[in-house]
């Protein structure tokens, strides 16, 4: 899809302030379309991780947007997208660098997109707390939006209340009930 929308000229990076008019990233892949697209483009630099996930070279792009994902939410805005509990799913890549990269670009803002439940629908991604053992991958502090198939909860500047009322907002509706009364025993709503 990249070299797709690169060829249709939607993607352009004509707005970046660092590398104007490049692709810049750590790897690719792809299919053999994909790769004649990338082979000898000078619109696309590889450069290493040091360069390319550092948050403070990413901040440097204005308006920057973080799209991340994740594998747990809790009510406060803690994200867990390399582990469940003690079990680990994935490295950290570069989650934690473009989120901090992108809340301190001027306009920047990062996105948790998820869908709100797992293991079809019989678990929600929305807890009251990370699953004991989680590895905290996004401070809740910068994290701005988290996305999901009912909604947007706006996080940022907000009180530990009114995060929790805008995620329990945008949880499956089947959760929403115990998601209420686990913050109210908790005394976080």
């Amino acid at each position: 899809p990249m070299a797709m929308l690169m060829e249709e000229g939607v993607i352009t990076n004509k707005r970046k302030n660092l590398n104007p008019g490049k692709s810049v990233c750590t790897f690719m892949w792809g299919d053999r379309h994909f790769y004649e697209f990338v082979d000898n483009n000078p619109g696309i630099s590889v450069l290493p991780a040091s360069y390319v996930n550092d948050p403070f070279v990413i901040a440097q792009n204005d308006n920057m947007v973080s799209i991340n994902s994740a594998l747990q939410i809790d009510l406060t805005g803690q994200i867990a997208s390399e582990s469940l509990g003690f079990t680990q799913f994935s490295g950290t890549g570069g989650a934690t660098d473009f989120a901090y990269g992108a809340f301190h670009s001027k306009g920047g803002r990062g996105i948790i997109a998820l869908r709100a439940t797992a293991k079809g629908g019989t678990v929600s991604k929305i807890q009251p707390g990370l699953t004991y053992g989680s590895v905290v991958s996004i401070s809740r502090n910068l994290v701005d939006y988290v996305v999901t198939e009912y909604g947007i909860a706006k996080l940022r500047d907000k009180s530990v209340r009114a995060r929790v009322d805008a995620l329990i907002s945008i949880a499956h509706p089947d959760f929403r009930k115990e998601l209420k009364k686990q913050a109210e025993k908790l005394m976080i709503w």
